[in-house]
């Protein structure tokens, strides 16, 4: 029986075994080889098809063959998970174990796929979090803790997804470990005795770890100042293996510093990577640049720098509607649409707060998707509302650093402490102060002269109150933007284009026109204009 016959789940897997043939009755000695081991486990029932797949799963992670393993992760893998494993979790670790000679390595790296699973797909118990979080605790000892460089080489793809969710497992555990309502005994027990279990502290070695491991500090600032980066990697970051797991923990860290509340060392965390370069490692995996630039607007936004907020949200949507055809195909497409429609709802209440023309086509699936919601941001007996709504679906899931005082007798009748809740406080409280300044600047647009007395009538407010109004105006007008060098570095510059004085009591009003951008027009008429002339073609040969 042929192994691309049996497993028919797609071309990917085809392009596999022509690569790498498999002969049948070296496949079938195995294959009884390692049934004869495993009668311990004759309960599990494993497809034929699947057993092929670990053993040539296997065989690759031995010769290190990045490629092959490029397509079994990204393909065959998710292929055979929605044929035999949709609603239910692979085969346990133990039961594969003797097909792969009990080789600890490779079991590890299938734990780190089968608990991933059981997140995505299905309902994590308390034993499958402790024990997922063993299994990453196991992988970085072996990676860190060996005497020199491991001989594991795996796809950028993976290297990024372990980091990732790894992270997000500790964001699940920490938001599960606080809602005590509806816990058994059993598991109050557990979390009590096992308080180190998925400890920020646990996380945050890992990732600092790993980057000092790698030295990729040390090769991105050789790489900036026009070096080559080997020149500063040293044993362990001339290996692929340490070098993109030591970068990608750069932008781990960027994330949970973010998820954590500290928006100014998030930031400080890219200091050695240039965003605006081309060709930077993050543009490697989609989704770790999209994620790159997620965090980076969310920081600036959150440090009130709504400019640069726009400028990375614009940049990466621009980017995920260029490559949309390509990214359909990725088995994280639905991720990234989601992330996409999530700084679409932030770039909403950025304009809002800081009014920026935005590429045309940016601004059109604005309008699409938020055209209602910004309306009401601009309204200020509804702002305040639709703001806390849209940041809460848009902003990061925020974890606590601490997690309850189980000795507490009290700690099961208070109400859980609520990360998000608090974030949507302070933004909210921060936005108070802007509610009534859309209002005010559409009515400082119609003028060049006004009368104090008569704006504060058209606000409802008295003229004192519209003085402090002015003067927060005036304010937010200016901000720290990013010009060059490092992301918290930049020069104090104005953001309007509307600018005023008081003297007395009159408002002296001048506005700068920007010029509008006709490249950006005339290219998405002519492509409406392609796609048009391409319809009555096709409906002319139809006929």
């Amino acid at each position: 029986m042929n192994y691309e016959e049996e497993i028919d789940i797609g071309a990917e897997v085809d392009l596999v075994v022509s690569a790498y043939p498999v002969e049948d009755d070296v496949l079938e000695e195995e294959l009884l080889a390692a049934d004869q081991t495993t009668q311990q486990y004759q309960e599990v029932q494993i497809p034929e098809v699947v057993k092929k797949f670990i053993l040539y799963f296997h065989r690759n992670v031995l010769e290190n063959n990045v490629n092959e393993l490029h397509s079994i992760y990204e393909g065959s893998f998710n292929k055979l998970t929605e044929k035999f494993y949709a609603k239910e979790s692979w085969p346990d670790p133990e039961a594969i174990s003797p097909l792969v000679n009990d080789d600890q390595v490779f079991l590890t790296l299938y734990r780190e796929l089968y608990y991933r699973h059981i997140y995505s797909r299905l309902t994590p118990t308390i034993e499958h979090r402790f024990h997922s979080y063993e299994n990453y605790c196991d992988l970085f000892n072996y990676i860190l803790n060996s005497e020199g460089p491991v001989n594991l080489e795996l796809p950028n793809q993976w290297l990024w997804d372990i980091i990732d969710e790894f992270i997000y497992q500790f964001q699940s555990f920490s938001n599960y470990r606080n809602r005590l309502k509806n816990k058994t005994e059993e598991e109050l027990a557990l979390l009590r005795d096992n308080s180190q279990i998925w400890s920020c502290y646990s996380v945050l070695n890992v990732l600092y770890s790993l980057i000092q491991k790698s030295r990729i500090t040390e090769q991105l600032l050789v790489s900036k100042n026009g070096g080559d980066m080997l020149e500063a990697a040293g044993e362990y970051g001339s290996r692929p293996l340490y070098k993109m797991l030591g970068y990608f923990s750069i932008v781990g860290l960027l994330r949970v510093h973010c998820l954590l509340g500290d928006f100014t060392l998030a930031l400080k965390m890219m200091d050695n990577i240039e965003l605006n370069k081309k060709q930077a490692l993050f543009a490697r995996v989609t989704a770790c640049h999209v994620t790159t630039y997620y965090y980076v607007g969310f920081a600036y936004m959150m440090l009130r720098r709504y400019a640069d907020a726009i400028k990375a949200f614009s940049h990466i949507l621009v980017f995920i509607n260029r490559t949309k055809q390509y990214h359909t195909r990725s088995y994280q497409h639905d991720q990234i649409n989601k992330k996409a429609d999530q700084m679409y709802a932030l770039l909403a209440m950025c304009v809002t707060l800081c009014p920026t023309r935005l590429d045309e086509n940016i601004h059109s699936q604005l309008r699409e998707k938020y055209a209602e919601q910004s309306n009401k941001l601009s309204r200020p007996d509804e702002a305040i509302q639709v703001f806390e709504e849209l940041f809460q679906f848009a902003c990061p899931k925020f974890i606590s650093p601490n997690g309850p005082n189980f000795d507490d007798p009290e700690v099961l009748n208070r109400a859980p402490f609520e990360p998000i809740q608090h974030y949507t406080k302070i933004f909210s409280s921060d936005v108070q102060h802007s509610i009534l300044l859309p209002t005010l600047r559409s009515y400082l647009k119609l003028y060049s002269t006004m009368g104090n007395a008569k704006l504060a009538s058209f606000l409802d407010i008295d003229p004192q109150q519209l003085r402090t109004l002015l003067m927060v105006a005036k304010i937010r007008s200016r901000q720290t933007k990013w010009v060059e060098g490092t992301l918290l570095e930049g020069e104090l510059q104005s953001t309007s284009d509307l600018d005023f004085c008081l003297k007395e009591d009159m408002i002296h009003v001048s506005e700068s026109k920007v010029g509008r951008r006709y490249g950006d027009w005339f290219l998405r008429n002519i492509n409406k204009f392609q796609d048009i002339l391409g319809g009555l073609e096709l409906t002319a040969n139809t006929a």
